[in-house]
């Protein structure tokens, strides 16, 4: 069973809110971006990724939760996340039966966290290019 199955299979199961809320999460964030991967991690979470994991849904008693798995460094002008601030990485979006998202933020913060994981990608794969740089200076000065 492929990770977007899996989650399908999830969401079909939460018969009651959480299933409905989730759907709607999963449609909002495959719609920020051609490119985002669904994946089943952590024995049966949901994760969307991107140059890097955006966030990971999760259906709990009495909420649905959506975390970042780099919020705190995201903007959010829209105040979506609502909880998770106590740590210095993650941030969450907290709903609750009745809560309803707003779409166009949500996308929002969806793309920033692309922009984000490409740019940790970026600098991640100049550093050792630039050990690579310094270890052929040193061999060609041992040479000289």
């Amino acid at each position: 069973m492929t990770a977007s199955e899996r989650i399908d299979q999830m969401i079909e199961d939460l018969t009651d809110w959480r299933g409905k809320t989730l759907a709607g999460l999963r449609k909002s964030i495959l719609a920020a971006d051609s490119e985002i991967i669904e994946e089943w991690k952590w024995m049966g979470s949901p994760v969307w990724s991107r140059d890097g994991i955006i966030a990971v849904g999760n259906a709990h008693k009495g909420k649905v939760k959506l975390t970042f798995m780099y919020g705190a460094q995201l903007p959010d002008p829209d105040r979506l996340f609502n909880t998770g601030f106590e740590g210095n990485v993650r941030r969450a979006i907290d709903l609750f039966e009745g809560d309803k998202i707003n779409d166009r933020a949500l996308k929002a913060l969806i793309r920033a966290a692309i922009e984000l994981n490409q740019a940790k990608s970026s600098k991640t794969a100049k550093k050792p290019a630039k050990k690579a740089a310094a270890g052929a200076r040193a061999t060609a000065k041992k040479k000289a």
